[in-house]
């Protein structure tokens, strides 16, 4: 069994990102939250904007739309494969892709009028470190914008599989829980607050949407790209395929006319310089 884990979580060493399973697994989720992190961070026509956990790009496409061509757009990622997705969708000479760690940010101080963080921040080793660093590089009077998975149960498409790998493999459960550590909107608020922020909200918001069927959903989670999938293949083909009629028989009160709906829970963070 292979517990290797490339930088990010999100692929598995040595592997180019899937884009379409992505989009499948994380990015239809996180799209519609995310007007309500730019919205957070308050970016604006002109801004110098950091997208840190950039990923493949789903909130940089919406910033650069937002900050116009007089405006500049870093998008950092701890996991090159991610940014090279990032590279391929964003053609703008607004965006410049940069492989870094978000909690040693290679910026001057004081250098970006907004930060936003698109579901990064709860796989940082040190969250606190990270939001530190965005106070650091922000102007004053500049804001992040954080968003963050809620707990398991209010994120079911994610929740449950990983509630349930955690239990087959238990050496594995701290790390398929990684996407629900900062569900806790005291904690998050306390996080901004001890890096420095003024101004703190923390925000719950919920949205909807739909798969066109369990195995749509499924097939996401077999390509592997995220940590709760890259944890699922590395159970043997028998677990796997017990796991998967497991995960069908739970999701099934989701089902109607073969399509699973669900609801997400996300708690948007945000915080004045």
């Amino acid at each position: 069994m292979k517990t290797e884990r490339a930088p990010g979580f999100h692929v598995r060493p040595g592997h180019a990102v899937d884009a379409s399973a992505y989009e499948q697994f994380t990015g239809r989720w996180s799209r519609l939250f995310v007007p309500l992190v730019l919205e957070a961070a308050d970016v604006q026509p002109g801004d110098q904007v950091l997208d840190m956990c950039t990923g493949t790009g789903e909130a940089a496409v919406a910033i650069a739309s937002a900050i116009g061509p007089s405006g500049r757009l870093i998008g950092a990622d701890i996991a090159p494969p991610m940014l090279e997705c990032a590279r391929d969708r964003l053609n703008e000479p607004t965006f410049l892709p940069i492989a870094a760690d978000g909690q040693a940010l290679p910026f001057a101080d004081s250098c970006f009028d907004a930060v936003v963080c698109q579901l990064g921040l709860q796989f940082f080793p040190d969250p606190g470190l990270g939001l530190k660093e965005f106070r650091r590089v922000l102007r004053d009077g500049g804001r992040a914008g954080i968003c963050v998975i809620s707990s398991p149960d209010r994120a079911p498409m994610w929740g449950i599989l990983a509630g349930l790998l955690g239990r087959l493999l238990p050496a594995q459960q701290q790390t398929v829980h990684l996407s629900f550590s900062l569900c806790d909107p005291a904690r998050l608020e306390t996080l901004l607050i001890n890096a420095g922020f003024q101004q703190v909200l923390i925000e719950r918001q919920t949205r909807e949407d739909s798969y066109g069927s369990f195995d749509e959903y499924w097939d996401s989670i077999e390509a592997g790209i995220g940590s709760i999938p890259q944890t699922y293949l590395m159970l043997p083909d028998a677990a796997r395929l017990e796991v998967r009629q497991t995960m069908r028989a739970k999701l099934a009160e989701f089902e109607a006319d073969r399509r699973l709906r669900m609801s997400l829970e996300m708690l948007i963070g945000s915080g004045v310089a």
